[in-house]
């Protein structure tokens, strides 16, 4: 067994109850692969903030379990390598499905990680949730937990409809399983077509399409419920134009992609939702680079040639995130 520690990481308990009293959401970040890693941890030197890199069941095994934990490690080192004494960086399972796959990741050196039991009934939801819990819990590793459902596809994860969280249910089920954190169900979604055009208004001014409002009232309700308890965001990228855009233009099929309006997420981050997770806009954003670079040079071969320029796009919009969404620069422990 490896332990997270020895690889340089950290929970996320301490830099959770900062920025609950803080008023801002920590960056988790999805990476599959090396150039990902570099521009996430880059940005998050650079604006000096914590930042959690997310793995989900599919990057494990597209990566390899083995080359992750020392990817991981090199992320903290290479963190320190740019100047950042001391990092804030977690390693964690976005969307473990299994208590197996959970133990096999805590196992293998990560440092929290999530149980996703929200397509399961509340009763069966509850106890396994526990069962991560009771085994993450001896390692000192943090465990997030799922009520409700989200509309969308990532990955593994899918569902055709949203089922908004229950506010009755999140004293209950926190209490009894004694997860650190909540993942909770308020609108958002997984994918880049995270809304279709029915659902959607039309900005007069823009002529583009505006998303459903975010069940605000939901996440309220919750806050209520449970006072200062780490509150998460999944499916909360906001699918850039520009970056759709550009794919479009040098021959993507991207059509009626849609996000989430980042001043709905700049909401959330002010209040217990701590952590709001990105994924698709990084894959968008590596997806424009490399597109556009093939396109206008057709005979270039070398990786690097557009790679690099994908990295850099990359750390351009994780550097946006941070700072102009969730407020998280500047706020490594001292």
């Amino acid at each position: 067994m490896v332990n997270y520690k020895e690889l340089g990481l950290v929970n996320t308990k301490e830099m959770f109850a900062r920025a609950v009293e803080g008023g801002y959401a920590i960056p988790a970040f999805n990476f599959n692969n090396m150039e990902q890693l570099q521009a996430i941890v880059k940005a998050a030197v650079e604006t000096k903030s914590p930042v959690i890199l997310q793995v989900s069941k599919g990057a494990r095994n597209y990566a390899n379990g083995v080359l992750l934990r020392y990817m991981a490690q090199g992320a903290v080192e290479y963190a320190k390598d740019l100047g950042c004494e001391h990092p804030e960086i977690v390693l964690h399972l976005d969307h473990g499905d299994s208590f197996e796959t959970c133990k096999s990741c805590i196992d293998a050196g990560f440092s929290s990680v999530m149980i996703d039991g929200s397509h399961l009934p509340y009763e069966e939801n509850i106890a396994l949730t526990k069962k991560v819990v009771e085994y993450a819990h001896q390692f000192d590793v943090t465990v997030e937990g799922e009520l409700g459902v989200l509309a969308g596809v990532e990955d593994e994860v899918s569902s055709d409809h949203h089922t908004y969280t229950d506010p009755e249910e999140v004293i209950d089920f926190a209490t009894r399983t004694g997860c650190d954190s909540l993942a909770i169900s308020i609108g958002t979604s997984h994918g880049a077509y995270k809304f279709t055009p029915e659902q959607c208004t039309i900005d007069p001014a823009t002529g583009r399409m505006v998303p459903p409002p975010l069940a605000f009232d939901v996440l309220k309700a919750v806050e209520a419920k449970l006072p200062g308890f780490p509150i998460v965001l999944h499916g909360s990228s906001s699918v850039p134009q520009e970056e759709v855009e550009t794919i479009n233009q040098y021959g993507g099929g991207l059509k009626a992609a849609i996000g989430i309006p980042e001043e709905w997420l700049r909401e959330a981050a002010k209040s217990a939702v701590c952590k709001i997770n990105i994924d698709s806009d990084s894959r968008l954003a590596m997806t424009a680079a490399v597109r556009k670079v093939l396109a206008e040079k057709p005979a270039e071969f070398d990786p690097r040639k557009y790679l690099g320029p994908a990295r850099d796009n990359m750390e351009k919009m994780y550097k946006h995130k941070i700072i102009n969404v969730l407020g998280s620069d500047g706020k490594l422990a001292k």
